[in-house]
């Protein structure tokens, strides 16, 4: 059983289609179409090489009561355009189309930073026989890192594919110096799926 595994984080229309709910409340990720680009090479590397692929999606009931007031607050001009920002079921909290999932591949859906946070994900990675996760997707700064730093906690090795994520301006160096120094490997992707092999 292979022991790498890929995990796509939150590339969700929400976040950077055009039309998605933070593009359309002027809080798009403009600069994220490198990430795009190498996140889809890097799935078809991974889908090449046989490993897992897992995706996970932020998604929320309508008007994320379950959020905290601070989520809440910095979501607000999003919410205010489209009530339904990442809710369960909508377009706005599915994949993009062209990172979309194949066939077969999990997809889990969480209401935290934290990809493990009250989610199955570990359960899935350790059913798998996973041991090194290669990390792609955004925020880079919240849900990437905070997936990250749980990941190491529950003692996976993690890589993280440093050009297959994105920020917002002045986050993004800061957040992938911080994992560089203390969580992971972090490097292009191409660095770090072909040794898996």
């Amino acid at each position: 059983m292979p022991t790498t595994a890929v995990l796509v984080i939150d590339m969700q229309n929400g976040f950077l289609h055009p039309e998605g709910s933070l593009a359309r409340a002027g809080m798009g990720l403009p600069d994220a179409e490198p990430a795009v680009r190498a996140t889809r090479a890097l799935l078809a590397s991974a889908r090449a090489s046989g490993l897992p692929v897992l995706y996970t999606r932020q998604v929320v009931s309508e008007g994320a009561p379950e959020m905290s007031p601070r989520w809440r607050a910095a979501a607000a001009p999003a919410l205010a355009v489209e009530p339904r920002m990442l809710s369960h079921g909508s377009w706005d909290a599915e994949i993009i189309d062209r990172l979309a999932p194949k066939t077969g591949e999990v997809v889990v859906d969480k209401n935290r930073y934290d990809a493990f946070l009250y989610t199955d994900l570990e359960d899935i990675l350790r059913g798998l026989g996973t041991e090194r996760l290669v990390v792609a997707g955004v925020l880079t700064n919240v849900c990437v890192e905070s997936t990250v730093r749980s990941a190491l906690e529950r003692r996976f090795n993690v890589a993280v594919a440093a050009d297959a994520t994105a920020a917002y301006d002045g986050f993004l160096a800061p957040s992938l110096a911080a994992m560089t120094a203390l969580y992971g490997t972090v490097a292009p992707w191409s660095e770090l799926v072909p040794a898996t092999r």
